[in-house]
């Protein structure tokens, strides 16, 4: 029966759950109390100050107030020390005239008016108490190093319970390790005590928060001893100290102080904190571990404090109910213990507390009371402060376990009633009404509020209202044609109206129509979607150097309407008070950059809705610091180790340290630069050379540069000592015929070894067998030997030696005596022609020894002497080509064709060239001619034309004939057929007959020889026109017929220009012909033949200028782009006729000299053709 109730309750929750949302009801309106504010449960209270127990509810009309204390009425008014504020229902205890303790009672409140009565929880006020610690003598405590030791706190029992610390004399915390801690209860455990644990100040605090005092317990007294020591102080210890051990501490297995035996158990309320503790002594000292047995510990509510030893869960719920397991473990053993866990719970809300109902009359409504805890807790119901069982009957209302179902309520039936959840850990008291109320709906959302969003961002617009019967919402926008439903739109039940992303379609003007069987309300909100603001160039990571200038820039784009504000902060916090930080609209400049400038910088563009943000890091360099602390160590003859102190590197890791010496006894005041280590080394081992006074210093390099050098270290001094190598570069050579200069590069001081370097020089002829010629030499670099046989090779040696003995064997080096010029001639010159501009010239080599020096090679001279065509000798510059090395034949280039050439060979050493050989001649042979030199037409006539040529200037052989080439050119540059004529050497001109008359002709011409025909010269020209044609157009043009239709035709134009003008001016002006003339040309429009104008006539011709017509205002004709014009392929383009009478000027319709001539012909009568073109083309 209790399950069928159940399903029925349901069901009506369903059916009437739109009915079950809390309303805020407006105070103008009446309802029941509601309690707003009030003191908590368990109250502690400060002894030392007033107590204050609050008391705040709101109804209308506004409630009364009253207590109860430990469950009876309390009457304020009889305890003078009791006061209630003014319209409030807060209790105000004066404890100046009393003492708290009196006051430790069980209160609570009730709040009512004529609609109803609200209850406060039970508030349970205890004072907080800090009690003193009990006098005690504590014994000094002696215990044999490596036992445990627990040192108890016991502190007095405060409420709240106190904190507890352990600290010296000095108030200075006791270091804790894993060795030693403090357990749950306060006390100190050592799992093994140490002989450095000794001390006569282990001091216990407690500290009482409400209060803000702090106990001290008396100091406890420590002393760990070994065996021997107690032996020797057992007798002075015996009769006031408590000793724990006499057996030796050896190294054990761990065994648990706390808790004690395998396993334990634990209650835990469901929210709360689970902290279990295991603490194990050992030694060595154990390691403690966590596992839960039955399933796995929750990572983000748990937490090991102790150095292990605790374990805590915070925010307890069913499911860390279980074993857990802790294990103590060292290299002799390990220990385990259980603990039982076990969740209970107090009552807590399910699905939240009871929600106040407003019905209307006849309205159907649910209260409904869900709670849980463990053991389950029960459920009680009161009306107005009495238990429902006791209460008036009411028909309308039905009690179902955690539920009230209200069905067709009345005017008069609003009530406070109170739900009353509890079991063994506790209690949940809560408070809703009931109001029966007629109100037309309302808008409570202030009218005409503006809403601003972000693009993209969720827009939310509020519609609070009120009405009983609940009003139903609806949204419009602008139009209101249709309510807004579906997507983008999302209606809450509080009546928001939400757009998930919003865009800059949605700003409009927006109306939420709140609407009920008593009444219509509207209300008119506004929303505007702004651009979002945007960083658009961020700052960047920047590296400066320490003095230097850094700059950040933040460039922003924002919506126009918001105001932005730009920020910088630095390490997320305030940018320094400095002014070497500047900050602009969009950038922050920071001048003469120092280390301490080095961070992270933030630039934020706040407006009133948005913000943006972009970070970078600042890194400021310096070239690093000098090295300190030099020092030689590992000191040996011709070594020793330096080891430096690198100096700060400023934020640049140093990449190499340079090592550098002075040489004191040699250069003193130079530093040479002796080797480089990397920039993680501090050592390096330094070879020396013997016989310097050494002082080192060290330069660090970092990405910045060098830093400065560090202090010298001390001088070291090497021992002197023969030298280790000889000079090097040694060469032999002659500056006269009969020397040999021996050179050689000196050694340095450094290589020297010693005092008294001088060089001894050894020499001998390589040929013969003789003995080595030695001399001694001071410390130079040469030495010359005389009398020596002209070019002879010798072996050469030099030894370093100083005052401690001679240097090495020295390797035997080459040379020679001096050169003198070569004493013979190429011999078996000859030539071979390849071609007509190429020879091969050819000789046999000179023999060495005559030679008489190093060969260098062999240079050819060679000269033209005449063209063979030409019998007059012609004598050309002497060219010179020289062929190094052991040349036997070379080529000759450039040559010019059918011509003598004469050369001759000459071998060259290092001293300069011998005799020539016997000079050879030879002929190239021919080639092809140059062009023409001239090309010009003469004599042009009907249908000849007269060439006139002059021979090629550069012949390269015997001319044996011309080609002449010719083809007509038509008005379009269109080439016709290739006319071809073979013309004999001895001609320089030709008349070409039977040609078409008025015609353009291209010629090319060129000259042959033997090896073929050379380049051509090329001309164009036209024939004349036909006299009688001529004579006729001219006729034509004088004829009194002609000249009288012309007039004609133009005195006709002229009449018809008269008669329309005077029509257009008959018309008058109206707005449409005003439209028409103002978009008139006022360029020269087509004549019509309806109305008197010109029509529409198109001619691609009569674009031109006539010919022979004038030329515009400014005195040019356009150009056309043909480039095949007279004056381009020959002499003289004038456009007139010849003394001869001839015509070769125009003869192409696009002609530029045509243009040309037109250009000076506007005084000139117009020739008779051209006008009779024009007045056909007008025809």
């Amino acid at each position: 029966m209790m399950e069928r109730r159940r399903m029925d309750a349901a069901l009506l929750v369903l059916f009437l759950g739109h009915l079950a949302a809390a309303l805020e009801v407006p105070l103008d309106l009446p309802q029941p109390p509601t309690i707003t504010h009030q003191s908590p449960k368990d109250y502690i209270i400060d002894p030392r100050e007033n107590i204050i127990i609050h008391c705040e509810a709101k109804g209308k009309p506004h409630p009364s107030f009253s207590w109860t204390r430990n469950g009876t009425h309390f009457d304020i008014d009889e305890d003078p020390n009791v006061t209630m504020k003014p319209h409030s229902g807060t209790l105000v205890v004066d404890i100046s005239r009393a003492k708290a303790e009196q006051y430790e009672c069980v209160y609570q409140c009730t709040a009512r008016n004529k609609h109803g009565t609200a209850v406060s929880n039970n508030i349970v006020v205890r004072q907080s108490r800090s009690p003193l610690w009990s006098k005690e003598k504590i014994k000094p405590i002696v215990v044999q190093e490596g036992v445990s030791l627990v040192l108890p706190c016991r502190p007095p029992v405060g409420l709240p319970p106190p904190i507890i610390f352990w600290m010296d004399n000095y108030f200075q915390k006791l270091p804790q390790s894993s060795r030693v801690s403090q357990s749950l209860n306060g006390d100190l455990y050592f799992a093994n005590v140490l002989r450095e644990d000794s001390r006569n100040d282990y001091i216990c605090y407690a500290r009482f928060p409400y209060t803000q005092t702090i106990q001290q317990k008396q100091p406890i007294t420590v002393k760990v001893l070994n065996m021997d020591a107690i032996n020797d102080t057992m007798a002075a210890f015996y009769n006031d100290t408590d000793l724990f051990s006499e057996e030796p501490a050896d190294e054990r297995k761990p065994t648990f102080l706390v808790p004690s035996g395998p396993s334990s158990s634990k209650t835990v309320l469901r929210g709360q904190v689970l902290e279990m503790e295991c603490i194990a002594e050992g030694l060595p000292t154990p390691e403690i571990s966590w596992t839960k047995v039955s399933g796995v510990l929750p990572a983000k509510r748990t937490s090991f404090l102790h150095y292990q030893r605790t374990l805590r869960i915070v925010n307890v719920s069913e499911s860390d109910a279980g074993d857990y397991r802790c294990t103590g473990r060292n290299q002799l053993g390990s220990v385990h213990h259980t603990i039982h866990v076990t969740v209970k719970a107090a009552p807590y809300w399910i699905s939240g507390t009871p929600r106040n109902l407003v019905l209307a009359p006849g309205e159907n409504g649910v209260l409904t009371c869900r709670a849980s805890g463990t053991p389950k807790p029960s459920i009680t119901w009161a009306m107005n402060g009495i238990p429902i069982e006791n209460s008036p009957k009411d028909l309308s209302r039905k009690v179902e376990d955690d539920t009230i179902i209200f069905t067709d309520v009345q005017t008069g039936s609003s009530a406070v009633y109170q739900c009353n959840v509890s079991n063994d850990y506790g209690y949940l008291l809560s408070n809703a009404f009931v109001n029966v109320l007629s109100e037309p709906p309302r808008v409570l959302t202030p009218a005409n509020k503006v809403y601003q969003v972000i693009k993209n961002h969720r827009a939310l617009m509020d519609c609070a209202s009120f009405g009983s019967p609940i009003p139903k919402i609806e949204w419009f926008k602008d139009s209101r044609s249709s309510t807004l439903d579906g997507d983008p739109y999302i209606h809450h039940d509080n009546g928001t109206l939400e757009i998930q992303v919003a865009q800059a379609v949605n700003s409009g003007k927006y109306t939420c129509v709140a609407r009920n069987m008593l009444g219509i309300y509207e209300n008119h909100i506004y929303l505007e979607v702004k651009e979002p603001t945007r960083i658009l160039k961020q700052p960047e990571y920047k590296v400066v150097q320490r003095g230097r200038s850094a700059v950040f820039e933040c460039k922003v784009k924002h919506d126009p309407s918001l105001i932005p504000t730009m920020t910088w902060l630095k390490d997320d916090g305030e940018l320094p008070d400095d002014e070497r930080l500047i900050v602009d609209s969009d950038s922050l400049t920071i001048t003469d950059a120092t280390e301490n400038d080095a961070g992270v910088y933030t630039c934020i563009m706040n407006t009133t809705l948005d913000h943006d943000s972009a970070s970078a890091e600042l890194t400021v360099v310096e070239r690093p610091d000098a090295p300190t602390d030099l020092e030689l160590t590992d000191q040996k003859k011709r070594s020793v180790q330096l080891t430096w102190t690198p100096g700060d590197e400023h934020n640049s890791p140093i990449q190499k340290f340079l090592i550098q010496y002075e040489d004191i006894l040699h250069h003193r005041g130079h530093w040479h630069n002796l080797t480089e280590v990397l920039g993680t080394k501090t050592t390096a081992h330094l070879k020396l050379s013997p016989y310097v006074h050494y002082t080192f210093r060290v330069l660090a390099l970092n990405a910045v540069g060098f830093s400065r050098p560090s202090f010298p270290s001390r001088m070291f001094k090497t021992e002197a000592a023969a030298p280790d190598e000889n000079p090097t570069g040694i060469q032999g050579f002659g500056t006269e015929h009969d020397n040999l200069v021996i050179s050689w590069k000196p050694l340095t001081s450094l290589q020297s070894n010693g005092p008294g370097l001088h060089y001894k020089v050894m020499w001998r002829q390589k040929t013969v067998d003789s003995e080595w010629t030695t001399v001694t030499v001071a410390n130079t670099s040469k030495f010359v030997v005389s009398g020596t046989p002209t070019f002879v090779p010798y072996e050469l040696k030099v030894q370093a030696v100083n005052d401690h003995g001679a240097g090495p064997e020295p390797v035997i080096a080459h040379g020679y005596s001096g050169e003198d010029l070569p004493v013979a001639a190429p011999e078996n010159v000859q030539a071979v022609v390849r071609n007509s501009t190429v020879a091969d010239v050819h000789w046999d080599p000179v023999p060495s020894k005559l030679i008489r020096g190093h060969l260098k090679g062999y240079k050819v001279y060679y000269w033209k002497e005449r063209n063979l065509h030409k019998h007059n000798p012609h004598h050309s510059d002497q060219q010179v080509l020289t062929f190094s090395g052991n040349h036997t034949h070379g080529m000759l280039p450039g040559l010019h064709p059918f011509s003598l050439y004469s050369f001759n060979v000459r071998v060259y050493n290092g001293k300069g060239e011998g005799p020539a050989s016997l000079t050879q001649q030879f002929e190239t042979p021919e080639g092809v001619p140059g062009p023409p030199t001239s090309l010009i037409v003469t004599n042009p006539n009907l249908d000849s034309l007269t060439l006139e040529w002059n021979p090629p200037h550069v012949h390269n052989g015997r001319i044996t004939g011309y080609t002449l080439k010719y083809q007509p050119v038509n008005n379009s540059n269109e080439l016709g057929p290739v006319e071809e004529l073979a013309l004999p050497p001895n001609e320089t001109s030709y008349t070409l007959p039977n040609l078409k008359y008025s015609t353009r002709y291209k010629f090319y011409l060129n000259a042959k020889t033997v090896m073929g025909a050379g380049p051509a010269i090329s001309q164009e020209a036209i024939t004349i026109m036909d006299e009688a044609v001529a004579s006729r157009q001219v006729d034509i043009a004088t004829q009194g017929w002609f000249i009288g239709l012309m007039c004609a035709i133009a005195l006709l134009i002229l009449i018809l220009l008269i008669i329309c003008f005077i029509q257009r001016n008959k018309g008058g002006k109206y707005p449409v012909k005003e439209k028409e003339d103002a978009h008139t040309d006022p360029e020269f429009q087509p004549m019509k033949d309806d109305d008197c104008t010109f029509g529409e006539y198109s001619d691609n011709e009569d674009h031109k200028p006539l010919k022979g017509s004038r030329t515009p205002s400014n005195g040019t004709v356009k150009r056309d782009d043909s480039d095949d014009s007279l004056v381009d392929y020959g002499e003289g383009g004038d456009g007139q006729f010849n003394e001869d009478g001839s015509f070769i000027g125009q003869y192409s319709g696009k002609s530029a000299s045509r243009d040309t001539a037109e250009g000076h012909e506007s005084s000139e009568a117009p020739s008779p053709i051209n006008a009779m073109n024009s007045l056909n083309s007008f025809v």
